[in-house]
């Protein structure tokens, strides 16, 4: 029982003690980051842009979870890089390095945000996709575990760091971050599931 009650308070500990930083590496606390991000991302939709989200891994499960949790409960159109044929395409012609750089360059706009979730904030692949949004003019959100000077935490214009070495906790806690951050926009667009519209297009029996 002891360790149970230890994981959980250690996990509900990392998460409380986010450190929030903006591109200048300015600490905001954990309110302001979750302000910040609500509005980049409500900047994104107003301009009719998208939402964008890449990971390795666990970071890639998350990415996809909260791409379509962002398009059908937040009702913001977002979207994960994960499709299998694209990534083995792009990583056999140019190598696995640059499969989300690709895509981002076939199909970001300046008006997009990228959101880059990497446990090391080290993966080469994540971090030319930053490059490459950065240069089309997207605003980006990261998040980040291990090591607090890793380079996609030194990256974004909003940067969300959780403070272990261990991936379960730093997954779990994007995990967790991620889906308060969404409530977070969908109580700031008084958006309730109860409400949720029918889809456009009905089936019939």
């Amino acid at each position: 029982m002891n360790w149970i009650k230890n994981y959980f308070d250690t996990l509900q500990r990392l998460i409380l003690t986010t450190t929030v930083t903006d591109l200048q590496n300015n600490t905001i606390d954990l309110e302001q980051g979750f302000e910040r991000h609500f509005h980049f991302v409500k900047s994104t939709h107003e301009k009719k842009g998208k939402v964008i989200m890449i990971g390795n891994g666990g970071s890639a499960a998350i990415a996809s979870h909260l791409a379509i949790d962002y398009s059908k409960n937040g009702r913001i159109p977002a979207l994960a890089f994960s499709d299998a044929a694209a990534l083995t395409c792009l990583s056999n012609d140019y190598g696995y390095e640059y499969v989300f750089a690709k895509q981002i360059e076939y199909h970001a706009k300046p008006e997009d945000t990228l959101i880059a979730i990497s446990s090391s904030g080290r993966s080469m692949n994540i971090l030319n996709a930053v490059s490459v949004a950065k240069k089309l003019g997207c605003k980006v959100i990261t998040y980040s575990g291990f090591k607090e000077k890793n380079p996609l935490n030194l990256s974004g214009d909003l940067n969300f760091y959780i403070a272990s070495l261990e991936y379960g906790y730093v997954e779990v806690a994007h995990t967790g971050l991620g889906h308060a951050i969404l409530d977070y926009t969908m109580a700031k667009k008084n958006i309730s599931l109860e409400k949720s519209p029918e889809p456009l297009l009905a089936i019939a029996d």
